[in-house]
């Protein structure tokens, strides 16, 4: 990944805009992306570039400049802050749903979090110039930025209370969760290390509470960089936010932005669920409005 970003950074070579409308028709592609009509689309997919980055990337440093700005079709990214005294900790995840850096629209800024892939993946790159270029022209674009920046803070929200009123045992199970929804199957390729980094604890730490969601039975398997999960169990054991965070964003999707087709739902499990239309056409519906 380092090689391309690199051969990004020397010359951002045009994308035909067949490939990437193929990879969102297909449902692998970016949510917000999938959101957009194809002639705001087009303002993007020329200057897109398909890239790949392996689990424990770091796509940006706290303190790097915002650019580029990534749309990821697969995998998830985790932002992680940083404190002077050497410890880390994850404020926000984010897979296919989302773009990083793409606050940049506001203009030049400085990253305040480390992004690092905590499973690896795929994305589609673009300078935060020819972004806010597109931005500044499309309505749609500004749509999507927008749902996106409040979907962030919502998480930004629900992370902080979690952190501060949470047992490490239900937070433990909120970010397997929030992983599990972005992995096609039980089996996640995520470390205890890793694990630690996300919730700000100690290894050991992990080990233990790892230990108590095996007797609970929703982690049926933790060997070798891989975490199986048993997902009913595991959501019996995770606190309130989960659920409440997933049902608060994906209603933000649903109604906000233009409704996607089922594989391209913003998470796994959804509240708020997709029904079809006449036309045939995924509609997004919240079973407690109906």
């Amino acid at each position: 990944m380092v090689n391309e970003i690199n051969g990004y950074r020397r010359s951002l070579g045009a994308r035909s805009r067949e490939s990437i409308v193929t990879v969102h028709r297909t449902g692998i592609g970016n949510r917000l992306l999938a959101a957009l009509p194809p002639a705001d689309l087009g303002l993007l997919t020329p200057y897109f570039q398909k890239v790949s980055f392996e689990t424990d990337a770091v796509l940006v440093r706290s303190g790097d400049e915002l650019d580029p700005v990534y749309f990821p079709h697969s995998g998830a990214i985790a932002f992680m802050l940083d404190m002077p005294d050497g410890q880390s900790v994850a404020t926000t995840l984010m897979g296919r749903e989302g773009a990083l850096a793409s606050f940049s629209v506001l203009g030049p800024a400085l990253s305040s979090v480390t992004a690092i892939a905590r499973m690896a993946g795929t994305a589609s790159m673009i300078s935060a110039a020819k972004f806010r270029a597109a931005y500044a022209q499309s309505t749609a674009i500004r749509n999507v930025v927008q749902v996106h920046a409040r979907a962030v803070l919502l998480q930004l929200q629900h992370v902080a209370a979690c952190n501060a009123l949470h047992r490490v045992d239900g937070r433990m199970a909120r970010w397997l969760l929030q992983l599990h929804d972005r992995v096609p199957n039980d089996l996640l390729p995520v470390t205890q290390e890793a694990l630690a980094q996300l919730l700000g604890v100690r290894r050991t730490t992990v080990t233990l509470t790892m230990s108590k969601l095996r007797e609970a039975g929703a982690v049926p398997s933790d060997r070798r960089g891989f975490i199986e999960i048993d997902r009913a169990r595991l959501e019996r054991v995770a606190c309130d936010c989960y659920a409440l965070m997933q049902h608060n964003i994906d209603r933000m999707y649903c109604q906000e932005l233009s409704e996607p087709q089922p594989a391209d739902r913003p998470f796994r499990q959804s509240v708020i669920g997709a029904s079809e239309g006449a036309d045939g056409e995924s509609r997004c519906a919240s079973r407690a409005g109906k």
